[in-house]
């Protein structure tokens, strides 16, 4: 078995479950506008970076490959030749080389995000002079040559993921949430609900055509090939380190997961992980790694003959954070991704919406900075969440300003009354009986004395939604000890009167009061009350006509529906599109999960809006169509990301290091 002639991959104990109910090209009535949030994702600005292997990493030898300009993430070095690149691609005229006599190009196939969707893009970049590729200054004048692998008739004009492209042979390999399954199943145990490390095997099979698949590791993820019997992954370690792991295949018997070698690489005491290879390099590995003395990924050598790590990005850039490494064909030069920022002259433009290609005629969508956003009843200013504080701002993006100076989740605008938004005060993801409270903000005061309490018992009181007379709020309580729906007054509040919606040993919660004041829409786990599972569910106001419109996988989620102006949709968040990529392989989402979706009223015509990588949630309608184009701000804050939380977890802190990987060089640290 050779690495060219076979694909590798790591799969899930379930598998995704993708919308198949309806035509994504149907179109949806009156259309229509939806706004959303994806954590940290408007402040990526990532683009793909090189260091030499061989010489002291420095920032004077550190390259920016990409354009500086899109969000540029896990890239390839090809070792296929400039002219079979380029017989892939189907307009080649977008193409001009710079003539026979020009030096090889720096080649680089990613993933790129850009006019609304991701594609797969490739680049080369010719240089004056033979060697200049080591300096910072050549990257200023090089002849980039750039065009999309990937064109509309691939795609069939649909919205779908790529990821992790690697060229073999003529053949282009991706990563895609493009075809809808047949069957989806979440497999025979079902999904453990589990957000950090993910429960997946690795299997080969034939490049050709799919055939001869073959499991040859239990438990592992992110496989690069070597050989054609040697391979790296990474997975947690009984001693909860995170590592990098090798898989030799035998060469005399058939190949299974009884007869395939497992080696430890990695040793404890840091976690190592995203493992990077070259063909045929049996002297080094490239992974990405988190140590006790860092709050930053970085990307380092590890010396396999020495058992020694080399760290590069710390010398570079020490407080960024460098993502999924990968190595030339040459071994020459390791690439990685990272926040431009504002250096290199790159751009530096600051979204408030980000126009995503829609798949549905008529309807546009957004993704927007900050978290639960929610329109005015005219579509002229949005109030958001971001942590902590209530903002609200223009559509245009101008006239940003705080109206809440605590720390609330949730926000919703009343139908009536001018200015005056509601919100929940108080820590998210908190006990039933923690405090936090229902107060409405008169955002046009400029006094600081501008909101008012609603709720006074302090009970986890959240995610208010006002009905569309203005008179009422529902809102989720856990003052009887378990999370259920009530509704209060308004304007004073539950000092005038309350009374409680639902009651049971479970949690309702995330509700939104439809526009003709009939239902009200919910999630809840009262199927299985304390499972983590959330179904979509509707009631009317006055208690009656309880049913079940979605039902989600084992432990899964539909959360935060959001009824459309028309009241005829409903827009909501959800684990049906499954997980598309490793969360590790991602800065920190609180679950690496979540689409879009849209569906009627009585459970039928269910779609799938968006397809990534990232935690999109607490989506709205805007009162009126906005068209689909970007809209920027002068807000700063690019690179404002964080790590995967989870990564800070460091066991065994003062570990003493034992066994056959000895001590780091002492340009390394220590582990």
């Amino acid at each position: 078995m050779k690495p060219q002639s076979l694909c590798i991959f790591f799969l899930l104990h379930f598998f995704a479950l993708l919308c198949t109910a309806a035509s994504e090209h149907e179109a949806p009535g009156t259309g229509g506008t939806i706004v959303f949030t994806t954590l940290g994702r408007l402040n990526y600005a990532w683009d793909i970076y090189t260091l030499p292997t061989s010489d002291p990493p420095s920032p004077s030898n550190e390259l920016r490959v990409t354009d500086g300009e899109s969000v540029n993430f896990n890239g390839h070095f090809p070792s296929t030749s400039p002219s079979s690149v380029l017989s892939l691609l189907h307009n080649r005229s977008l193409i001009r080389t710079p003539g026979p006599q020009a030096p090889p190009p720096l080649q680089l196939v990613y993933v790129t995000e850009r006019n609304g969707m991701p594609n797969i893009y490739y680049d080369a970049l010719y240089f004056g002079a033979p060697g200049s590729t080591r300096s910072r200054s050549a990257l200023e004048v090089p002849v980039r040559l750039q065009a999309p692998l990937l064109g509309l008739e691939e795609s069939k004009n649909r919205v779908s993921m790529k990821d992790r492209p690697s060229l073999s042979g003529e053949n282009l390999i991706y990563v895609s949430t493009h075809e809808d399954p047949a069957v989806a199943s979440y497999g025979k145990e079902g999904w453990g609900g589990e957000v950090e490390e993910l429960s997946t095997d690795i299997y080969v099979f034939l490049t050709r055509d799919g055939a001869h698949r073959v499991k040859v590791v239990e438990h592992g993820g992110w496989p690069c090939w070597v050989d054609d019997s040697t391979l790296y992954f990474h997975r947690r370690s009984e001693d909860q380190w995170i590592s990098v792991y090798k898989a030799t295949f035998p060469k005399d018997k058939p190949v299974s997961t009884e007869s395939v070698t497992i080696q430890r690489v990695t040793p404890p005491g840091l976690h190592a992980f995203t493992p990077a290879t070259s063909p045929g390099n049996h002297k080094f590995i490239a992974v990405a790694t988190r140590r006790p003395n860092s709050s930053f990924r970085h990307i380092e050598l590890f010396d396999t003959v020495k058992n020694e790590f080399i760290e590069l990005t710390r010398h570079v850039s020490p407080t960024t954070h460098h993502l999924n490494p990968f190595i030339s064909p040459d071994s020459a030069r390791v690439g990685y991704h990272k926040c431009r920022g504002e250096s290199n002259g790159a751009k530096a433009t600051q979204l408030l919406l980000e126009n995503v290609k829609s798949p549905v005629p008529n309807l546009s969508l957004f993704r927007m900075y900050g978290s639960f956003p929610s329109f005015s009843p005219a579509g002229d200013r949005i109030a958001y969440v971001d942590f902590p504080g209530v903002y609200v701002v223009n559509r245009d993006g101008s006239n940003l300003r705080q109206v809440f100076h605590l720390n609330a989740f949730g926000s919703a605008w009343d139908p009536v009354r001018k200015g005056i938004v509601y919100t929940s005060a108080g820590p998210e993801f908190s006990s039933v009986s923690t405090e936090v409270d229902i107060v409405s903000i008169n955002v046009d005061d400029v006094e600081q004395s501008n909101y008012k309490r609603l709720t006074i018992d302090g009970k986890n009181n959240a995610f208010p939604s006002p009905s569309p007379d203005g008179k009422r709020i529902v809102f989720r309580s856990g003052r009887s000890g378990h999370k259920n729906l009530y509704i209060m007054d308004a304007i004073e509040g539950e000092t005038s009167w309350i009374e409680r919606l639902t009651d049971g040993p479970w949690t309702d919660t995330m509700c939104n009061w439809s526009p003709d004041g009939d239902w009200i829409a919910f999630s809840s786990d009262r199927h299985d009350p304390g499972s983590g599972s959330f179904e979509l569910y509707m009631i009317h106001p006055n208690g009656t006509g309880l049913r079940r419109l979605l039902r989600s996988g084992s432990s899964g989620r539909v959360n935060h529906p959001s009824f459309r102006p028309d009241g005829k949709l409903l827009v909501f968040t959800t684990d049906y599109g499954g997980i598309s990529a490793e969360p590790i392989s991602n800065p920190h989402h609180y679950q690496p999960y979540g689409e879009i979706f849209t569906m009627k009223l009585d459970g039928s015509d269910l779609k799938r809006l968006t397809h990534n990588s990232y935690e999109d949630g607490t989506p709205t309608w805007a009162p009126l169509y906005i068209n689909p184009v970007d809209v920027e701000w002068p807000r700063k804050g690019e690179c404002a990301f964080e790590d995967c939380h989870w990564l800070n977890e460091m066991p065994g802190r003062g570990i003493k290091l034992v066994g056959p990987w000895g001590l780091a060089k002492p340009q390394c640290g220590v582990f």
